[in-house]
């Protein structure tokens, strides 16, 4: 049977403040996960990854390793593009090269090939097979970490319905439903008094042990990952992952998981990795005074996202201190923690610690203590070999 490699190239490894701390096939686009989008459509499993040699201890979940530098890809796997973002009902038989929007989006080798080769991310997957031409396939391109917020509502709008799959849809009896798109509620999610279910614009998912608060005002697109909180206010065109807390007005949004907005306070066309706490009244603008495209720092420079709508970027574990005001368009690196009254600038490094520049740089002993506390209240462990994967990332933190 084939296995799956998911590999990160030269594009994929500028996706800060992201990239720093997981490959690219770890990030959620819509409703899902990358690898899990791979993994559904092939019925394969996932044998590793290949990206950064930073990431060489990375460890999460059910997530697969990195792929050793010195070892081989066997013969007949199949290594996937992690930039390509697939359609949910999609199902892929026996190929040898598949083709997205003329690009190269997965491989089936041959022959067995050294990791070696795929080292600095520069190789195209459609060099190694070219002579069977290629089966094309839909699916979207994320060519920027922007993208994953650019193509957000169309990308919710298209998975929902194939997500909920055999849900039953039901209108819970203390909820005023609203619209004609379809609102899919899995057995076992708790939907309170006086919800207001608001499918007029887009498809609603509610997954199992999730918990939707009296009065609370959903606006569709939008999907609720398992055992996660929406604690009332407006939330709306939004994925948020499993085992996060949404409180306050927010908006068009991913969190991929593990994340709390447990307060009040705007956050608006934002990502928030994994193990961000963001502080009561912490507050995101996403539209320039002037209305114009968005520009935001990347490793490679500032860059014109052609976005009018553009909040932050949270790397895992970033934390803001209460009523913070994040400018549009602001980056704040793995393992920040943001405090005080100030608007911070525009870019954050990892592991920044403080009210303002200069920033002081977060203990990693004191860094790794925290993680751990934080992770334990959603009974996660802290593994040894993710403890030293992060430390790693301590070590190589970028500056603006």
């Amino acid at each position: 049977m084939s296995t799956l490699y998911f590999y990160d190239d030269v594009r994929a490894r500028q996706f800060e403040p992201f990239a720093l701390t997981r490959p690219v096939s770890e990030l959620r686009a819509g409703t899902s996960l990358i690898r899990k989008r791979w993994e559904r459509a092939t019925s394969f499993s996932s044998a590793g990854f290949i990206s950064s040699t930073h990431l060489a201890n990375f460890e999460e979940g059910t997530a697969p390793p990195a792929v050793a530098p010195k070892s081989e890809i066997p013969a007949g796997s199949i290594i996937v593009n992690s930039r390509c973002v697939i359609p949910l009902d999609v199902k892929l038989d026996r190929f040898d090269l598949l083709m997205c929007e003329g690009m190269a989006a997965a491989v089936r080798l041959a022959r067995s090939m050294p990791v070696s080769q795929f080292a600095d991310g520069s190789i195209d997957l459609g060099s190694i097979q070219t002579s069977l031409g290629g089966k094309r396939i839909k699916g979207r391109w994320v060519n920027e970490v922007w993208d994953f917020i650019g193509s957000l509502t169309e990308q919710l709008v298209e998975d929902i319905p194939l997500r909920a799959g055999s849900l039953e849809l039901r209108a819970p009896p203390d909820a005023t439903t609203v619209g004609k798109e379809k609102i899919f509620i899995e057995e076992g999610a708790d939907i309170g008094p006086q919800v207001v279910l608001d499918a007029s614009t887009g498809p609603i998912l509610i997954r199992r042990g999730a918990v939707i608060a009296p009065f609370t005002h959903l606006i569709g697109p939008i999907a609720v990952g398992r055992d996660s909180q929406v604690l009332g206010d407006r939330v709306a065109s939004s994925s948020i992952g499993d085992h996060c807390k949404v409180r306050g007005e927010f908006s068009n949004t991913i969190v991929l998981g593990h994340s709390n907005k447990g307060h009040a306070g705007f956050v608006g066309h934002s990502y928030l990795a994994r193990w961000v706490n963001l502080g009561a009244m912490t507050t995101t603008s996403n539209l320039k005074n002037t209305y114009g495209p968005v520009q935001l720092w990347t490793p490679g420079g500032m860059k014109d996202t052609g976005l009018q709508f553009l909040g932050t970027l949270f790397g895992d574990h970033a934390k803001t201190g209460i009523g913070t005001m994040l400018s549009t368009g602001t980056v704040i690196g793995a393992g920040a923690n943001v405090i005080g009254a100030k608007t911070p600038p525009r870019v954050i490094p990892p592991f920044a610690w403080g009210e303002g520049e200069p920033y002081e740089t977060y203990d990693v002993t004191r860094f790794l203590v925290v993680a751990e506390r934080v992770m334990s209240r959603r009974d996660v462990k802290l593994s040894d070999k993710a403890r030293k994967q992060l430390g790693e990332a301590h070590k190589r933190r970028w500056s603006r």
